[in-house]
């Protein structure tokens, strides 16, 4: 599991220069949840405040997250991607997606199957267990 996160940290980096590994998972979740506020940022993968600060401070500056008011509380902002960040943001999936399909290209179809299920078991229990 540590070569696992050290490879993902580098390939990071590899991906997009303007992207660390957290930069990248920030932007996942922001599209996924069509933008959110830093602090549900910070409780959701469990990180302190002023790390999610600086990482959404380093995106604004980078022009891929811009804050805009709450529509249903105008004293809260929302972290929205910009168009740049989704462009980015397809970008580093696509780049991932091909980098996973190279490696994993000469697997029997039975031993994909079994990884794909082993990795939703292993998921659902991170799931759980963050819940």
């Amino acid at each position: 599991m540590t070569i696992f996160a050290r490879r993902a940290r580098a390939s990071a980096g590899r991906m997009h220069p303007e992207l660390s590994l957290v930069s990248y998972t920030l932007l996942g979740h922001l599209e996924e949840r069509d933008g959110c506020r830093a602090t549900d940022l910070a409780a959701h993968y469990a990180l302190d405040k002023s790390t999610v600060s600086r990482q959404v401070t380093a995106l604004e500056r980078a022009g891929l997250v811009e804050r805009r008011p709450d529509p249903e509380d105008h004293r809260v902002q929302v972290l929205q991607l910009t168009d740049a960040g989704r462009e980015i943001l397809a970008q580093v999936t696509q780049r991932r997606r091909a980098a996973f399909q190279e490696r994993l290209e000469d697997w029997p179809e039975e031993d994909l199957t079994r990884f794909a299920r082993y990795l939703e078991r292993y998921n659902a229990r991170a799931d759980a267990d963050s819940d």
